[in-house]
């Protein structure tokens, strides 16, 4: 009996220097490109000042691109993730108020930030968009620095960041794009202008740089949002194999009104709160867009 509980114990033992040692490993390596520097020589814009690039700005951070979703209505950040398993994540204040990097930053770190997903110091920014903003062009990007560097102060401290051994594994299994500044050519030519107007091509436009990808996936197809719990609702499957009976007045009321064809809600993780503000124009091209995508079966990302 005695010699039984001694192989127990030495087992457990072993377990429990395995599972120390395979903790650190992924700590070591995780922390490794969390702390990265990234060399990115960015793109000069030429901002423009007059008013109608300062609403286009407007328009892209409140509706578009969904700035203030992250970085809260005020843009003074705020706390962002709070899943200390997975991790504790704070959106910066991009305020030139106290606590705010707004007064901090060039025009060309601003660039860097939005279409690359670096800091000033080269450091990454964690869960920065950056994937779908590099879809974004010159003239898009300056207006929306443009409008940014016009907010109002807001006196806000971030906190500090951290992430949690179940958001390290997930980063380290490539289930979460904690560094985006690892998935984006950063040489990679700039996008065209994009002529507004009902076209596919401009509502492709708007749904790459509005993050439709980010959630629904790279096709569309929906399923688990990389990231989230999972006891969070799944994201829809937008192809035409999911939402091909949807009319015009169908999707027009999706991303107005948060509902479906038969009136039933969406989940309150569709952002129909900044979908509404959309243009009629800009909801009829991404509807057109949508038709023309590959039809793919639910979760199939």
């Amino acid at each position: 009996m005695k010699k039984l509980v001694k192989t127990a114990a030495w087992i457990g033992g072993v377990v429990v220097v395995i599972v120390a040692v395979a903790g650190s490993a992924l700590y070591v390596t995780t922390q490794r490109r969390l702390d990265k520097k990234w060399v990115v020589a960015g793109h000069r814009l030429a901002i423009a000042t007059d008013s109608l690039a300062l609403l286009r700005g407007r328009h892209l951070a409140t509706t578009i691109s969904k700035c203030g979703d992250c970085h809260k209505p005020d843009f003074g950040g705020g706390l962002f993730i709070d899943a200390p398993p997975v991790a504790r994540l704070y959106t910066a204040n991009l305020t030139r108020g106290k606590g705010g990097i707004g007064g901090q930053l060039s025009d060309l770190d601003w660039e860097r930030a939005i279409r690359h997903g670096v800091k000033p110091d080269g450091s990454a920014l964690l869960m920065m968009p950056s994937l779908e903003f590099q879809n974004m062009t010159d003239e898009d990007t300056a207006a929306l620095i443009a409008f940014l560097k016009t907010l109002p102060p807001v006196d806000r401290q971030p906190g500090k960041n951290s992430v949690g051994p179940i958001g390290r594994a997930l980063f380290a299994k490539g289930d979460l794009a904690l560094v985006t500044a690892e998935l984006i050519n950063h040489t990679a030519a700039h996008p065209a202008p994009v002529p507004m107007g009902v076209s596919v091509e401009y509502g492709r436009y708007i749904a790459d740089i509005g993050g439709c990808k980010g959630c629904h996936g790279p096709g569309l197809s929906g399923g688990h949002i990389p990231g989230t719990p999972p006891e969070w609702k799944l994201a829809a499957n937008i192809t035409p194999a999911g939402i091909g009976h949807y009319q015009e007045e169908d999707f027009f009321r999706a991303l107005r009104e948060g509902k479906r064809p038969g009136g039933v809600p969406l989940d309150s993780l569709m952002p129909y709160r900044f979908t509404r503000n959309m243009s009629d124009d800009e909801i009829r091209a991404v509807y057109l867009y949508l038709k023309t995508v590959p039809p793919k079966e639910f979760g199939n990302r």
